[in-house]
Protein backbone atom coordinates (compact mmCIF):
# COMPACT_ATOMS: atom_id res chain seq x y z
CA UNK A 1 0.00 0.00 0.00
CA UNK A 2 1.45 3.77 -1.09
CA UNK A 3 1.86 5.77 1.57
CA UNK A 4 -0.86 8.48 -0.01
CA UNK A 5 -3.45 5.84 0.84
CA UNK A 6 -2.73 5.02 4.84
CA UNK A 7 -4.25 7.04 7.15
CA UNK A 8 -5.27 6.60 10.72
CA UNK A 9 -8.88 6.78 9.51
CA UNK A 10 -10.83 5.74 6.29
CA UNK A 11 -10.40 9.09 4.43
CA UNK A 12 -13.06 7.81 1.61
CA UNK A 13 -11.64 10.05 -1.43
CA UNK A 14 -7.91 10.31 -0.94
CA UNK A 15 -8.14 11.70 -4.95
CA UNK A 16 -10.25 14.44 -3.70
CA UNK A 17 -7.90 15.24 -0.68
CA UNK A 18 -4.82 15.29 -2.90
CA UNK A 19 -6.27 16.96 -5.82
CA UNK A 20 -7.21 20.12 -3.69
CA UNK A 21 -3.73 20.24 -1.93
CA UNK A 22 -1.90 20.19 -4.90
CA UNK A 23 -4.39 22.91 -6.48
CA UNK A 24 -4.11 24.73 -3.30
CA UNK A 25 -0.04 24.55 -3.22
CA UNK A 26 0.19 25.37 -7.01
CA UNK A 27 -2.48 28.37 -6.58
CA UNK A 28 -0.04 29.44 -3.20
CA UNK A 29 3.55 28.66 -5.26
CA UNK A 30 2.05 31.24 -8.07
CA UNK A 31 0.92 33.85 -5.56
CA UNK A 32 4.15 33.53 -3.83
CA UNK A 33 6.64 33.97 -6.51
CA UNK A 34 4.47 36.62 -8.39
CA UNK A 35 3.65 38.51 -4.60
CA UNK A 36 6.30 36.74 -1.85
CA UNK A 37 2.90 36.31 -0.20
CA UNK A 38 0.77 33.27 0.47
CA UNK A 39 -2.84 34.75 1.44
CA UNK A 40 -5.00 34.63 4.27
CA UNK A 41 -8.07 33.86 1.74
CA UNK A 42 -6.42 31.16 0.50
CA UNK A 43 -5.12 29.37 3.38
CA UNK A 44 -7.65 30.20 6.03
CA UNK A 45 -11.22 28.32 3.83
CA UNK A 46 -8.37 25.29 3.03
CA UNK A 47 -7.70 24.94 6.75
CA UNK A 48 -11.62 25.07 7.28
CA UNK A 49 -12.61 22.99 4.24
CA UNK A 50 -10.09 20.18 5.40
CA UNK A 51 -11.49 20.02 8.72
CA UNK A 52 -14.87 19.25 7.63
CA UNK A 53 -14.17 17.25 4.92
CA UNK A 54 -12.19 14.62 7.92
CA UNK A 55 -15.18 14.99 10.02
CA UNK A 56 -17.66 14.17 7.53
CA UNK A 57 -15.29 11.44 6.34
CA UNK A 58 -13.93 10.03 9.59
CA UNK A 59 -16.23 11.20 12.33
CA UNK A 60 -14.34 12.21 15.42
CA UNK A 61 -11.04 10.14 14.81
CA UNK A 62 -11.19 12.14 11.61
CA UNK A 63 -10.96 15.55 12.95
CA UNK A 64 -8.46 14.73 15.99
CA UNK A 65 -6.33 13.49 12.76
CA UNK A 66 -6.63 16.36 10.59
CA UNK A 67 -6.25 18.79 14.03
CA UNK A 68 -2.82 16.84 15.56
CA UNK A 69 -1.81 17.03 11.31
CA UNK A 70 -2.38 20.71 10.91
CA UNK A 71 -0.47 21.13 14.29
CA UNK A 72 2.47 19.28 13.64
CA UNK A 73 2.73 20.62 9.66
CA UNK A 74 2.61 24.22 10.80
CA UNK A 75 4.60 23.42 14.04
CA UNK A 76 8.15 23.53 11.96
CA UNK A 77 7.33 27.01 9.67
CA UNK A 78 6.30 28.87 12.54
CA UNK A 79 9.39 28.47 14.43
CA UNK A 80 11.04 29.47 11.26
CA UNK A 81 8.71 32.23 11.19
CA UNK A 82 9.97 33.31 15.07
CA UNK A 83 13.65 32.74 14.22
CA UNK A 84 14.10 33.68 11.01
CA UNK A 85 11.67 36.79 9.87
CA UNK A 86 8.79 36.40 6.74
CA UNK A 87 5.49 35.87 6.33
CA UNK A 88 3.50 33.19 8.32
CA UNK A 89 1.76 31.93 4.75
CA UNK A 90 4.11 29.15 4.87
CA UNK A 91 2.91 27.84 8.47
CA UNK A 92 -0.89 28.43 7.21
CA UNK A 93 -0.39 26.68 4.41
CA UNK A 94 1.24 23.57 5.65
CA UNK A 95 -1.23 23.82 8.71
CA UNK A 96 -3.98 23.55 5.72
CA UNK A 97 -2.56 20.23 3.93
CA UNK A 98 -2.31 18.78 7.74
CA UNK A 99 -5.64 19.05 7.70
CA UNK A 100 -6.70 17.66 4.22
CA UNK A 101 -4.11 14.49 4.58
CA UNK A 102 -3.67 13.72 8.25
CA UNK A 103 -1.10 12.57 10.18
CA UNK A 104 0.61 10.05 8.17
CA UNK A 105 0.09 11.66 4.92
CA UNK A 106 1.42 15.26 6.22
CA UNK A 107 4.60 13.53 7.64
CA UNK A 108 5.50 12.69 4.06
CA UNK A 109 4.52 16.07 2.83
CA UNK A 110 6.12 17.67 5.46
CA UNK A 111 9.53 15.24 4.60
CA UNK A 112 9.53 15.98 0.64
CA UNK A 113 8.22 20.02 1.01
CA UNK A 114 11.99 19.99 3.51
CA UNK A 115 13.93 17.89 0.74
CA UNK A 116 12.50 20.93 -2.10
CA UNK A 117 12.69 23.96 0.25
CA UNK A 118 16.45 23.02 0.97
CA UNK A 119 17.18 22.15 -2.91
CA UNK A 120 15.33 25.29 -3.58
CA UNK A 121 17.55 27.73 -1.03
CA UNK A 122 20.46 26.10 -2.22
CA UNK A 123 19.49 27.05 -5.69
CA UNK A 124 18.65 30.52 -5.46
CA UNK A 125 22.21 30.95 -3.56
CA UNK A 126 23.45 29.72 -6.30
CA UNK A 127 21.73 31.79 -8.54
CA UNK A 128 22.70 35.01 -6.57
CA UNK A 129 25.95 33.88 -5.57
CA UNK A 130 26.11 33.58 -2.01
CA UNK A 131 26.16 30.17 -1.80
CA UNK A 132 28.64 30.70 1.29
CA UNK A 133 26.61 32.90 3.36
CA UNK A 134 23.50 30.60 3.16
CA UNK A 135 25.55 28.09 4.29
CA UNK A 136 26.57 30.02 7.02
CA UNK A 137 23.12 30.92 8.08
CA UNK A 138 21.48 27.26 7.68
CA UNK A 139 24.08 26.50 10.52
CA UNK A 140 23.87 29.25 12.87
CA UNK A 141 19.93 28.62 12.55
CA UNK A 142 20.22 24.69 12.87
CA UNK A 143 22.36 26.15 16.31
CA UNK A 144 19.51 28.41 16.87
CA UNK A 145 16.85 25.46 16.80
CA UNK A 146 19.38 23.29 19.05
CA UNK A 147 19.22 26.02 21.78
CA UNK A 148 15.63 26.62 21.34
CA UNK A 149 14.24 22.69 21.31
CA UNK A 150 17.49 21.25 24.20
CA UNK A 151 17.19 24.74 26.08
CA UNK A 152 20.67 24.03 27.29
CA UNK A 153 21.64 27.55 27.59
CA UNK A 154 21.29 31.05 26.72
CA UNK A 155 21.52 31.14 22.32
CA UNK A 156 24.75 33.48 21.49
CA UNK A 157 22.14 34.93 18.90
CA UNK A 158 22.83 36.41 15.45
CA UNK A 159 25.45 38.71 16.50
CA UNK A 160 27.85 36.16 17.69
CA UNK A 161 27.30 33.88 15.44
CA UNK A 162 28.49 36.63 12.42
CA UNK A 163 24.84 35.72 10.61
CA UNK A 164 23.11 38.21 8.32
CA UNK A 165 20.46 40.40 10.16
CA UNK A 166 17.40 39.09 9.06
CA UNK A 167 16.39 42.49 7.15
CA UNK A 168 19.62 41.33 4.93
CA UNK A 169 18.63 37.48 4.51
CA UNK A 170 17.28 36.67 0.73
CA UNK A 171 13.68 35.39 0.53
CA UNK A 172 13.37 32.14 -1.38
CA UNK A 173 9.59 32.25 -2.31
CA UNK A 174 8.79 29.10 -0.29
CA UNK A 175 4.85 28.24 -1.64
CA UNK A 176 6.96 26.85 -4.99
CA UNK A 177 8.76 24.69 -2.31
CA UNK A 178 5.23 23.58 -0.88
CA UNK A 179 4.02 22.84 -4.41
CA UNK A 180 7.14 20.83 -5.22
CA UNK A 181 7.39 18.61 -2.40
CA UNK A 182 3.45 18.12 -2.49
CA UNK A 183 3.89 16.81 -5.81
CA UNK A 184 6.45 14.47 -5.54
CA UNK A 185 4.80 12.89 -2.13
CA UNK A 186 1.67 12.33 -3.76
CA UNK A 187 3.43 10.18 -6.04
Amino acid sequence: MTAWTMTLWEQGNPLLQWGVVIGASLAAAIWDVTTRRIPNRLTGPMVLAGLAWSAYAGGLAGVCDAAVACLVLALPYVLLFILAGGGAGDAKLMGAIGAWLGLVNGIVVLAAVAVSGILLAIGFAMARRQFRSVLVNIVGFAYEVVFLVLGTGKSKGRQRLFLSKIEDIQKVPYGAAIFAGACIAAG
